[in-house]
């Protein structure tokens, strides 16, 4: 297990104990905390960006006792989340970093309620009670109260705490809960240690085969590679500096680089596979960018024309919004060389794309793609480096980071400035729906409107029109003619356009930073990760953005649709993209996402312990393998 502090709300706590505490542990203290491994002491108030958090916490000590734990936003400094405890790990290297490692829990806070179901790693499945004090050594020292099968009570200490995790099984049906004291729980465990040592080896085994290719090892960044980065107009997140260090390395080493590249909608993975792109440009190497769909093979293309117009960097694109004339034409310049970066849908995956010294592919949301897709890019990935690029981890890419075969960065810290999205599930009311477009337009801001139904888009269009005649307005959806939907696209990126009627055409990645209200029409019909990436279109600058999700009267809406509508505006804080991934899957459960039976030993112990136990197995099996020659991390 893992070294850790624990603090509760009600415990006795002095401000200058828990400084102590904090530093003993590797933090700095610092005015203002900004980073990972900081804290900061205001009087009676502490603040502490743990490792591996997705935002700071607050202890609010009143009268030398926690009053309250809470995350927060460090620009605002506004309340995310309340917490009734904290567990704090120690600093780590922050080189290839990773928020799930075998010692770790999955969730940070102990965000246990009365009545859920947890896995106590050394007694099973329990049915969580509550707190209760009971008296130890003259103290009185609050306890976890856990029930088990015939109603036996287990008493978990608070320095036993991390030993306790919410179960999560990624089903519908309740756990069975486990007897106190018998040996069913130990027999379940080592059934399934020993399977996930099976599988270790097998993942191991493909892994070890790539890494006994020999890739490019590309050359240290030459002096543009420097300017390049300097122009990039933002300022970058300590995230972006060390997923672009890791990417660099992973590039510059002689293995083939397959890393994955994870973090919220708006956090700035695309600049870190920018950067990339251009690294391998300067070596004279050519880079290919898969995308899941035209609209955003369009933004692509736009934006690394645009950030690269100052360097001899040829770009191109394939998709149906190129002539068949202009793709014949590309490909040809591909394979010849005299294109260094072709960026496109899976088109790109088709036999008669070539290059002639492709030396990287970055994927973007490699999980849209279908299955023939997915086979198609298996062989590809054998020519050169990979950055695969995802948004919303769903278990297949937590599965691949947590069980080590597989080189993974997180880009957990929002952007300087970024504010939350503000959700609101409505009706549909014109009167709503017309000051809402009105107040974007009034700060020359610019409108998505969605409604996922083509046939009757051109009514939904007409409505709007006459709410705000003012506004100029233009329809868009998939089944338009390439060009014209093309030219659409590019008048609303330019800002022609204040009001785009539109399907989901704009979900994966689009870009619009003048665009901050986003209004989505039958809301209720969408999943919740689908509705998480759409409200990840809006509220990417510094500005307010607003997301409407309107629905018909709740009384209408199935369970399911309620759940995930109040889970959308419950995980509406920054870098939520995790947390709405796990409550979609409990929702509707994870089906056969890892296969049956994988999903099996899930259930049986629950995802975070399968996770702890599937990176252990996988950590001894590559010690084996070293020791054997077998495998080795170049």
């Amino acid at each position: 297990m893992f070294h850790s502090l624990k603090y509760f709300v009600d415990e006795e706590l002095s401000p200058d104990r828990l400084a102590r505490d904090l530093a003993g542990f590797g933090y700095v203290r610092v005015k203002s905390v900004a980073a990972e491994g900081e804290f900061a002491v205001r009087g009676s108030v502490v603040d502490v960006y743990p490792s591996n958090f997705d935002s700071p916490v607050r202890v609010d000590i009143d009268d030398d006792h926690i009053h309250a734990i809470y995350s927060f936003q460090i620009i605002s400094g506004k309340n995310i989340w309340d917490h009734k405890a904290v567990i704090i790990l120690p600093v780590r290297e922050r080189v290839s970093k990773s928020p799930f490692t075998s010692d770790m829990p999955l969730s940070h806070f102990v965000d246990i309620e009365r009545g859920d179901y947890v896995v106590h790693n050394l007694h099973g499945i329990g049915k969580f009670l509550g707190i209760k004090e009971l008296d130890v050594d003259l103290k009185k020292i609050e306890h976890f109260v856990i029930e088990y099968q015939g109603g036996d009570r287990l008493f978990v200490p608070r320095r036993d705490l991390h030993l306790v995790q919410k179960y999560i099984g990624f089903s519908k049906k309740p756990p069975r809960l486990f007897k106190l004291g018998s040996r069913e729980w130990e027999k379940v465990r080592r059934t399934i240690e020993k399977r996930l040592q099976r599988m270790a080896a097998e993942l191991l085994h493909v892994q070890a085969m790539r890494a006994s290719l020999m890739g490019t090892a590309f050359s240290k960044d030459v002096p543009w590679q420097q300017e390049f980065e300097a122009k990039f107009p933002f300022r970058e997140t300590p995230d972006q500096t060390t997923a672009t260090a890791a990417v660099k390395a992973d590039m510059e080493s002689a293995r083939p680089m397959d890393r994955l590249l994870c973090g919220d909608v708006g956090y700035g993975k695309t600049e870190v596979a920018m950067r990339a792109a251009f690294k391998a440009v300067m070596e004279g190497k050519q880079v290919a960018i898969l995308v899941p769909t035209t609209v955003l093979a369009e933004q692509h293309f736009y934006n690394f024309s645009r950030r690269m117009a100052d360097y001899p960097v040829r770009i191109g694109m394939v998709s149906r919004f190129r002539t068949k004339g202009e793709q014949i034409k590309t490909l040809k310049e591909s394979r010849a060389g005299s294109l260094d970066i072709l960026i496109g849908t899976h088109r790109l995956l088709s036999k008669d794309v070539g290059f002639k010294d492709l030396g990287l592919i970055i994927v973007d949301e490699e999980q849209r793609f279908g299955v023939t897709a997915k086979e198609k890019l298996k062989h590809l990935k054998l020519l050169a480096d990979v950055l695969t690029l995802t948004a919303t981890p769903i278990p297949r890419t937590l599965f691949m980071a947590m069980s080590g075969c597989r080189d993974m960065s997180s880009i957990s810290t929002p952007p300087q400035n970024r504010i939350p999205v503000a959700t609101h599930i409505i009706n549909f009311d014109e009167t709503l729906i017309e000051e809402a477009i009105r107040r974007e337009l009034g700060r020359k801001g610019q409108v998505f409107f969605l409604h996922n139904h083509i046939e009757d888009i051109a009514p939904i269009a007409a409505i709007i029109k006459r709410l705000v005649p003012e506004a100029r307005l233009a329809v868009g959806h998939g089944q338009m003619p390439g060009k014209e939907l093309e030219g659409i696209m590019l008048k609303f990126l330019k800002g022609e356009i204040d009001v785009l009627v539109c399907t989901t055409i704009i979900e994966s990645g689009i870009d619009i930073p003048n665009a901050n209200t986003l209004i989505v029409n039958r809301a209720d019909r969408f999943g919740l990760a689908d509705l998480h990436q759409l409200r990840g279109r809006v509220g990417r600058m510094d500005v307010k953005a607003y997301a409407y999700f309107i629905i018909p009267d709740k009384t209408l809406l199935s369970g399911v649709a309620r759940k995930r509508l109040e889970a959308l505006q419950k995980y509406s804080a920054l870098g939520a993209g995790f947390h709405i991934a796990f409550e979609d899957l409990q929702i509707r459960g994870a089906g056969n996402l890892l296969g049956e039976e994988q999903h099996g030993y899930i259930a049986s112990i629950g995802f975070d312990l399968y996770c702890r136990l599937l990176k252990e197995a996988v950590e001894n099996m590559k010690k084996e393998m070293t020791k054997d020659g077998a495998f080795s991390k170049v």
